[in-house]
């Protein structure tokens, strides 16, 4: 008979923790939402994010220039194809459309 009082009694425990829980941890879960998107719209961090994507491309763009002399023809066509054509679409200055990769241009 001892038994199965604990045993309600930690059932009913759980029940409440978990009700209580779950109305605690929704309501932080929307504050850590609303706190991320509002630092992810913030324009100071997409100018950034933006800028680092930009420098990004221009590092690889270089990295495959002085590698593709080093190794000449033994580079694939497709990637100086697609390398080509991104180094292309990212001089073509700001206010393009997204990318590949999601990003703007601005």
């Amino acid at each position: 008979m001892a038994a199965m009082r604990y045993r309600l009694t930690f059932v009913a425990g759980l029940a409440i923790g978990y009700v209580l829980g779950t109305r605690a941890g929704r309501e932080r879960y929307e504050q850590l939402k609303k706190s991320a998107r509002e630092f992810s719209q913030n324009p100071a961090v997409r100018n950034t994010v933006e800028s680092a994507t930009q420098q990004g491309r221009d590092v690889a763009g270089k990295a495959f220039h002085s590698v593709s002399e080093k190794v000449g023809d033994r580079v694939p066509d497709s990637v100086a194809d697609r390398v080509r054509s991104l180094r292309e679409r990212g001089q073509g200055g700001p206010g393009g459309a997204g990318d590949d990769w999601g990003t703007s241009n601005t």
